[in-house]
């Protein structure tokens, strides 16, 4: 079966069971306020770390360097503010460990150090030599 599909089946089935389990130990009500409020500080978080990955793209473009890291780190806080968004306690979890940089660098680190070694931004010159060409030489262009 596609990954796509037995993900797709798979996460409500999770969610749904810890509805149940977490809604039995702290009740109905409960349960529904933490999802809003992990909801609603989740989004503030993400947008929190949206900006400082911005300002730091902006600082690694100014010093000429590629911003791989703080490219693919606005994608992994998007998908976590999205995550956090959907209601559930399992996607708040894999949200939250997106969002936080620490855990971030440790889901990302190889794939950005290839990145790294592999696209780096080139000089802004270019090397040669030349040869001045008198007006009433034999060559003319």
């Amino acid at each position: 079966m596609n990954s796509v599909l037995i993900t797709l089946i798979l996460v409500p089935i999770v969610e749904i069971y810890l509805f149940i389990k977490i809604g039995g130990q702290i009740g109905a009500f409960n349960t529904i306020s933490l999802i809003f409020i992990t909801a609603i500080i989740g989004v503030l978080y993400a947008r929190y770390e949206g900006l400082n990955t911005l300002r730091s793209g902006f600082s690694q473009l100014i010093k000429n360097e590629a911003p791989v890291y703080e490219i693919i780190s606005g994608a992994a806080i998007a998908f976590a503010a999205l995550l956090l968004i959907i209601p559930g306690f399992a996607t708040d979890l894999l949200g939250f460990l997106l969002i936080f940089p620490l855990t971030r660098k440790l889901f990302f680190g190889k794939i950005i150090k290839r990145f790294k070694s592999e696209t780096k931004i080139k000089k802004p010159y270019i090397e040669g030599e030349f040869e001045d060409i008198e007006e009433d030489d034999e060559r003319k262009l």
